[in-house]
């Protein structure tokens, strides 16, 4: 198992895992559209013995506020059903939150289950007074620091690309 930065090639490995592991088509093409207008600030892939992407993360700007804060979100996260259950998942996370840590940025924030990225260090967003604009996903809402002051007079709606605004 290799987990490493995408590479251009990676491309349709990246869209066939998404469109296997999601109900519909899309996060597949909500990574497509990022990607295509150079909207991808990260993409983690894990790649099997045969080069075969088997997981994937991606991560791409967020505003908060309307201001840049070198703040980015996570979505989506897949890995292969073959593949869940070893840890994999967390392995893609902390590769795209130690490379982001590294280039500066300051925050990480995502929409998921609490209990799975709780394990990654993520926290409710609401306890800093984050939100974001889709109704009900309070207790999903979750933030992850990078930086020390990342969360230091900072609240509000944190804003997605309108590309995450589509039809899931």
């Amino acid at each position: 198992m290799l987990i490493r930065v995408e590479i251009p090639i990676d491309a349709p490995g990246i869209d066939a895992l998404l469109r296997r592991s999601f109900k519909g088509d899309g996060e597949a093409d909500l990574v497509k559209d990022l990607r295509e207008d150079g909207l991808l600030t990260l993409g983690v892939v894990a790649t099997d013995d045969e080069g075969q992407v088997v997981g994937y993360a991606a991560f791409s700007p967020v505003a908060v506020e309307g201001e840049e804060l070198q703040w980015v979100g996570l979505a989506p996260l897949a890995v292969d059903e073959a593949y869940r259950g070893q840890g994999l998942a967390k392995q893609l996370v902390y590769e795209g939150l130690d490379s982001l840590n590294e280039f500066g940025y300051a925050a990480v924030v995502t929409l998921g289950e609490p209990e799975l990225y709780s394990r990654f260090g993520f926290v409710p967003a609401a306890q800093y007074g984050l939100r974001c604009a889709w109704p009900d996903t309070e207790a999903y809402f979750l933030i992850h620091p990078l930086a020390d002051d990342a969360l230091t007079g900072v609240s509000g709606l944190v804003e997605y690309h309108e590309h995450f605004n589509r039809e899931f």
